[in-house]
């Protein structure tokens, strides 16, 4: 916007010469604090304001006097051309209120007051308000603004809909509220940037861009941007299955002894194995996407690419030498996509010593296979989509877990032995702000205790007869920017839990036999079995140890409380141990269903997991019955079914049961797609099975 949108054009004028009275009428008439006077070719006299005015009549002049003694020669004259902004700052530095607006000729074309800027300004300020606020309801993204109280100032669309709000219903409302565990005080209180940051609920899942409102230097309010990644991590998921089986494939390639090349419709290479490479003696990058023939002599692999006709068995000459070649179309339906040729080597000799290594090879690979199996499901980090429940009170604790995960307090995770504490830990861990920080576990119990200072601080070389030359590190330190576990804290013996209290404090401690102070950045996570409540009233626990630790408890109920959870548990172990097996157990029966609900599970869901383990080494089919179950879970099953299967007569009703155990798994699978808002494959991580075998249960049971 330029000045000449904001002045005025329609004004009177006088002349040198006009009298006074000339000049009130005209004042008057105008409603304008001063009048231009022009000479009579049309310039620039200066100008007659009512100051000048009241000057004249409080020295007594008549209204018959002229106006020259008394109209200012100075004048503030303005170029119409100057920019919105130009003009504020031109009005901040001119001491007068009206000023008069020239073109680039120095002639008069308006006149230019301080409140034609305010009016300007209110017009502009509401234009940008509605430019913005249209920018913002067009945004794909979710965005919400808050004042530097918390409190919400608008949200569009997008926000409107990915949340189930709506703007004027939560208009002033705290955030927190709104949503709850979405922390904006580092923003509002720092003014820091966030950017990535994660912010996830049972519904959607979303990465936050959260940025400060500053102004004059002071933080003002934030604006949080919201992408939901809902949708995309099924497709990263679906892109990471894509990416193993394409592995897959290269390693199988890689493994036979013949040489493999694939073309595409034009005879292009797009694929080749290594055995080809070896064979034509050339690298993958100067084979791909050149013509087979120019690669291979005598090649009749583009002839089959286009004509879809194969050729088996062929004996063609390479170099001078004859081999046997194979070349087959790739169709999809019904057109011809490309062709795959095989080169087999004409001598046996060569033929028994690829096999023989091939056979090594197979072996050692099987070896290692079964090793990293092992490996990742003992040594991965666990998350909260690996902890399987459709228990009510367990998904609650967990929604909880996840909130606790966000922060940097420590964390009190009590339960039974073999509940999932340290699971839930890791999950903690792996959902945290410190995720990419070092998880660092301190076993208290196992531990000597004349061990565990050493262990926990570290020392100085020289500390003590026998320490390590140059000192050791300890695990606080060794935890530093990342999240110490405390494992069986309740075991941790009084004289290191005063010392420990003193690190919760202030995060500061020394190595043993050292003197200055080491300072870490560190979250604490303890874990126990005990009640140390009891214990701090037995005096074997420090109490004020306990309510720092205490900051957020989490509890994990038994497994005997949750027996809806046995099932989806079951279904999880199986899948788990034919992956390590190499076995295709895919269910259990009712009987054995039925013995394990019956059970009281003293050692929880580690006890549920070795007795499945156990099953599946005494079963030589697809399901797990009665009798491969340990002894005291046989009788156990046998005593309820013969208390809920027996009718009138005694006899057993086998078919009733089986409804009954069919209609608990079709709601268990109910349950978890609700609890996953009809996300199919977070429904299948719920209930511990792979989203193909959740599909075949869905139409198995006619779940629409």
């Amino acid at each position: 916007m330029l000045l000449e949108n904001m002045m005025t054009s329609n004004y009177a004028t006088l002349r040198p010469g006009d009298k006074l009275e000339t000049a009130v009428q005209r004042l008057r008439n105008s409603r304008r604090d001063g009048l231009p006077v022009l000479h009579e070719d049309g310039s620039l006299a200066g100008i007659f304001t009512k100051t000048n005015l009241y000057d004249a009549l409080l020295k007594g002049c008549n209204l018959d006097q002229a106006v020259d003694p008394y109209y200012n020669r100075n004048v503030v004259k303005i170029s119409k051309d100057l920019t919105y902004d130009q003009v504020i700052d031109t009005v901040h530095r001119i001491p007068v209120g009206t000023g008069v607006v020239i073109d680039s000729s120095g002639s008069v074309v308006g006149l230019f007051t301080k409140v034609e800027l305010i009016t300007s300004l209110f017009k502009e300020e509401r234009m940008l308000n509605t430019r913005l606020t249209a920018m913002y309801q067009a945004m794909h993204n979710a965005l919400v603004s808050v004042n530097d109280n918390g409190r919400i100032n608008f949200a569009n669309r997008s926000a409107e809909q990915l949340f189930g709000i709506k703007n004027s219903a939560v208009k002033n409302k705290l955030l927190e509220e709104v949503l709850p565990g979405f922390d904006m005080s580092p923003v509002l209180e720092k003014g820091m940037v966030e950017i990535g940051a994660n912010y996830a609920t049972s519904k959607f899942t979303t990465v936050v861009n959260k940025t400060p409102l500053i102004d004059n230097g002071r933080v003002v309010g934030a604006l949080a941007i919201f992408q939901d990644i809902t949708d995309l991590e099924s497709i990263a998921e679906e892109m990471e299955t894509v990416k193993r089986l394409n592995q897959t494939l290269r390693a199988v390639l890689d493994i036979g002894y013949d040489a493999l090349v694939v073309v595409d419709e034009e005879g292009l290479i797009v694929l080749v194995n290594r055995v080809f490479l070896d064979f034509v003696r050339q690298k993958e990058e100067a084979v791909i996407s050149k013509p087979v023939h120019e690669i291979l002599e005598n090649s009749r692999l583009q002839v089959t690419a286009k004509t879809g006709v194969p050729e088996l068995n062929d004996i063609q000459f390479i170099e001078g030498k004859p081999y046997v070649v194979s070349n087959l179309p790739i169709t999809r339906d019904g057109k011809v996509m490309g062709a795959v040729g095989k080169i087999s080597f004409r001598r046996v000799d060569e033929l028994r010593d690829l096999a023989e290594r091939l056979e090594a090879m197979d072996s050692r690979l099987a070896h290692f296979q079964e090793e990293l199996k092992k490996a990742r499901f003992s040594e991965r980090p666990y998350q909260f989509e690996d902890i399987v429940t459709i228990n009510p009170g367990m998904q609650a604790v967990i929604r909880e877990a996840r909130q606790a995960a966000q922060g940097h307090s420590t964390v009190l995770i009590s339960g039974e032995s073999g509940v999932g504490k340290e699971l839930m830990a890791q999950a903690i861990y792996q959902a945290g702000p410190r995720c990419n920080g070092p998880f660092v576990k301190v076993n208290c119990a196992a531990i000597p205790e004349n061990l565990l200072e050493s262990e926990f601080f570290g020392y100085v070389q020289g500390a003590f007869t026998g320490a390590q030359p140059g000192g050791k590190r300890g695990r606080l330190d060794m935890a530093d920017g990342g999240t110490l576990f405390l494992d069986e804290i309740g075991d941790m013996p009084l004289t290191m839990q005063g010392k420990l209290l003193r690190i919760l404090q202030d995060q500061t401690f020394e190595r043993i036999g050292g003197t200055s102070t080491i300072k870490v950045d560190t979250r604490f996570i303890a874990v126990t079995n005990q009640d140390l409540e009891q214990k701090v009233r037995e005096g074997k626990f420090r109490e004020d140890l306990y309510y720092r630790l205490n900051v957020i408890p989490v509890h994990i109920p038994p497994l005997r409380e949750r027996p809806e959870d046995i099932l989806p548990l079951v279904n999880a172990f199986l899948r788990k141990y034919n992956d390590i097996f190499g076995m295709q157990v895919s269910d259990i029966s009712p009987e054995a269903l039925a013995a394990l609900r019956f059970y009281n599970w003293p050692g929880n869901i580690r006890e549920l997991e070795n007795v499945v383990e156990r099953a599946m080494n005494f079963t030589d089919e697809d399901v797990i019955r009665i009798d491969h179950l340990p002894p005291h879970l046989r009788k156990a099953g046998s005593n309820f079914w013969q208390d809920e299967n027996a009718g009138p007569s005694g006899e057993q009703v086998v078919p009733a049961y089986r409804w009954k155990r069919e209609e608990s798994e079709r709601d268990a699978i109910i349950g978890a797609l609700r609890d996953a808002g009809g996300n199919k494959s977070r429904a299948a991580r719920y209930l511990g099975i792979s989203r193909s075998w959740l599909y075949e249960k869905i139409n198995r049971y006619n779940i629409k």
